[in-house]
Formats: C-alpha cells, structure tokens, sequence
C-alpha cells in the first residue's frame, strides 16, 4: 500500500526512495562559522573634498574665522517701532557652507517647550512658546565640545508654527553667541550722552492728592489709571477723604464716577 506522497511522486515520475522529513542526525546540517560585515569605513581616507580631520573645537574655530561679521541689514517696521536685525535665514545662510566645509555638524538633542495662549494688540488669538534647546556640535572626528550649549527662543503664531519658530530663534542664538558674530555696527562707547536729572517716582499719597483734588479733570484721572497700571501701584493703599483705607484702583474709579455721574 503506498502513501499520498508516494503516489503523487509517482504521478510526477520522481522517486521516493527516502522520506522527505528532517534528519535526526545534526551533523548532516554543516554549520557556517559567523563572519561580520565588512567596516565600510576601514580603509576610508580623507579625499579633496573632505574636511581636515582636525578635533572639534579646532574645527569650529576655523569657522569662526571665516564667518568674520554678519550685519544687521534686515529691518522690521510695525507699531510705531523700527529696528534692524539678522534673521535665521540669514545666519544660516553664513553658517551653513562654512561649517559644512569644515565638517562640524549641529544637532538638537533636547527640546524643552513652554506654551500659553495670549492675544495680539488687536486682540487676536495667539500661541505663544518659549523652548530651550540643547545643542551638540560634532566635529569632522566624531568628537564633540565637552559639554550641551543650551539656548533660548520665543516666538509668537496663530497656528500652529509657534515651536518650530522659536527653535529657529534659538538656534541663531546658538550660532552668533558661540561664533562671537560681530555686527560692525558702531560701538556704543563711540557715544556718549550725558544723563539728565531723572523725576523721582511718585508715592501713591501724591496720586491719592491728585485724584481727590477738585481740580483734576475726568481725563486726567484715568490718565492716572493708566500711569498706576503701568507703575503697578493699583492696590497701593491710601488713606481716603474719609479716613479709611483704600487702594488707588478703587479710588480712582469711585472719584471718576462721582465726577462723570456714571460708572467708571
């Protein structure tokens, strides 16, 4: 009687002198002894287009020198303020083939993000973030500087841009305070502007005179609101008309009422 196996192996005119299971015997599989893969970079030496293998703080000295100065030729203009300054863009842009030429690498290797909602002056809803990020620079070697450069960056957004916004400040940061970037812009100390007698700040009781003073117009007074915001003196404590204590804020708004005949 034979087996399925067996018929169909005759079927397919093969013979069958031997059962097609495993072996019992072990020493009828040979055993490759292991080999590990060949080191690519074993026999690697520096071509023309490679950089020096010098250590790394050798390396980011050379971009150093190159990097010279980096001026302050972007501007903005907005809200009545007007500034120049180096953008990412740009200091990336004077970074980049220099630190290539001379093999240093830049990696973030920490992130840490804070975020809290605020509005713009218009009062649109905003995203604000602040990161510090941990910096390692790596040399043509492999080594690297002895110890994680960290830097702060802050960036304001709509949507959802904030994070990578003020990484982006941060490594400008990165990159002009650890190249010692000048700006060749005129040095302060080339000026010199003699200081004026500055107004001493005033007491809360000289803005307290001032509010109950009959004389003081509904303007003024929350003009005086707005210089106590900006002070901080709004929950300063004064002794009213009255003889009891009051903070400025609710002075100030009680005052304007009674002068306005409405609420403050």
């Amino acid at each position: 009687m034979t087996t399925l196996a067996e018929r169909a192996a005759a079927a397919a005119g093969r013979a069958t002198d031997a059962p097609s299971g495993p072996s019992d015997d072990a020493s009828s599989t040979p055993v490759e002894p292991y080999v590990p893969a060949p080191d690519p970079m074993a026999d690697y030496e520096p071509g023309d287009g490679d950089p020096e293998m010098v250590p790394v703080h050798i390396a980011w000295l050379r971009v150093r020198r190159e990097i010279r100065a980096i001026a302050k030729k972007e501007q903005y203009n907005g809200g009545g303020t007007r500034f120049n300054f180096r953008g990412v863009d740009t200091v990336v842009q004077h970074f980049g083939p220099v630190t290539l030429k001379h093999g240093i690498n830049i990696f973030p290797v920490d992130v840490d993000a804070e975020h809290r909602d605020t509005t713009s002056a218009k009062g649109s809803k905003m995203r604000e973030c602040t990161v510090t990020v941990s910096w390692m620079v790596m040399g043509p070697k492999g080594d690297t500087l002895p110890a994680l450069l960290k830097t702060r960056g802050e960036a304001l957004d709509s949507a959802d841009k904030g994070t990578a916004k003020a990484q982006s400040v941060a490594l400008r940061v990165l990159l002009l305070t650890g190249g010692l970037t000048p700006t060749h812009d005129k040095d302060p100390d080339a000026s010199y502007v003699e200081r004026g007698n500055e107004a001493p700040a005033r007491s809360a009781e000289s803005y307290r005179d001032e509010l109950l003073d009959p004389k003081t117009s509904p303007a003024r007074i929350q003009q005086i609101g707005y210089e106590l915001s900006n002070l901080r003196m709004m929950g300063a404590k004064v002794t009213n008309e009255t003889g009891e204590s009051e903070t400025l804020d609710s002075l100030g708004r009680r005052v304007y009422a009674e002068r306005t005949g409405g609420g403050a």
